[in-house]
């Protein structure tokens, strides 16, 4: 037994020639573009869902493009669903302009809702 340890080269298994490195580099990079796909696929699928529910709450049936771009002047919490929760300094499209003082407005997160003109700053 001790004549055969001997003889017997130790090679680690994990040492392998930089070819098979470039190789398994390669598919890992391919792997994650894999899952940054279906990251936006989610993420466009959630859009498309907020948009559906936005439809169906305000009777839109316009096409949807944006008028202008605003910012959030203060915090304010929603009291009724149709309105749109506001953090301060928060970027806004602005969708539609209604009768009153309160505009149609999206946020990033692709949530509709209704903002009054008052709390909004245009540049």
């Amino acid at each position: 037994r001790e004549k055969d340890d001997k003889y017997k080269m130790w090679m680690p298994k994990f040492l392998m020639g930089k070819e098979a490195k470039d190789r398994w580099r390669s598919s890992d990079d391919m792997e994650r573009s894999i899952f940054k796909l279906k990251k936006s696929n989610a993420e466009k699928n959630k859009m498309e869902k907020e948009e559906k529910i936005f439809r169906e709450t305000f009777l839109y049936n316009k096409e949807i493009s944006v008028i202008n771009t605003a910012t959030a002047a203060c915090s304010i919490t929603s009291k009724r669903r149709a309105d749109l929760p506001l953090t301060a300094g928060e970027q806004l499209d602005v969708i539609d302009v209604t009768e009153g003082s309160a505009v149609i407005c999206r946020n990033s997160e692709g949530r509709y809702g209704y903002v009054l003109v008052e709390h909004l700053n245009f540049r």
